[in-house]
């Protein structure tokens, strides 16, 4: 990981000036949360899957961009040379009560390998490291369990430890948006490059779901 000194300067102004509405929901990109909802951010290796994932499990909405490091407002380019400290990440508004957090987190659990270190399948750098970042203590301490329990069936399938960071938003930092290009990419790039690096097997909280099948 790079050090905060060593770390791109970064620049004053966001590289996503004019949020447009969510082309998938059509909902406010960058919306904050109502009194039924919650954000929870996500880092699982290329974002554009991950985002995809979200969207298609219920969110309210969904945007992606660059959290956990020190460079203000990075650009793509400069988040893949590993030197801004940023996790590619998705933010997912979302409405407990209709999408439960734990099973947002399945999903996100059995989507990547949280095993792996800084790397998803060819994609390698600290930029796809594996992160949950809460807002909420009930976010944390379900993420928490859920690693306690995914580790215990992972051993048994002879994988490794998880090495999914588990950080308040606070720890983490503020979250910069990515530029518009890369929002909802594969919604406007149908065949567009999805990482499938996955264990196979399933988180077993709250239930096995279909991803690890």
């Amino acid at each position: 990981m790079v050090s905060r000194e060593d770390a791109l300067k970064g620049r004053d102004t966001t590289v996503l000036p004019e949020p447009q509405p969510h082309t998938v929901l059509g909902t406010d990109l960058l919306g904050e949360p109502e009194e039924d909802q919650e954000m929870i951010y996500l880092a699982s290796g290329c974002f554009w899957g991950a985002e995809k994932l979200a969207w298609e499990l219920g969110a309210d909405s969904t945007a992606v961009g660059y959290m956990g490091g020190f460079t203000p407002n990075p650009t793509y380019e400069e988040v893949c040379t590993g030197k801004t400290g940023h996790a590619e990440t998705v933010r997912v508004l979302y409405t407990p009560s209709k999408l439960p957090t734990a099973t947002l987190l399945q999903a996100f659990f059995e989507s990547h390998d949280p095993t792996s270190l800084n790397r998803q399948g060819g994609d390698i750098g600290t930029q796809y490291r594996s992160a949950i970042f809460t807002t909420t203590q009930e976010q944390e301490d379900t993420a928490r369990e859920m690693i306690t329990a995914y580790q215990d069936k992972l051993t048994e399938a002879g994988h490794g430890a998880i090495v999914t960071e588990v950080l308040s938003v606070l720890e983490a930092g503020r979250f910069y948006p990515a530029e518009d290009e890369h929002q909802q990419y594969l919604q406007k790039n149908p065949n567009g490059y999805q990482c499938h690096a996955r264990t196979g097997v399933a988180c077993p909280i709250p239930g096995s779901g279909p991803l690890a099948q």
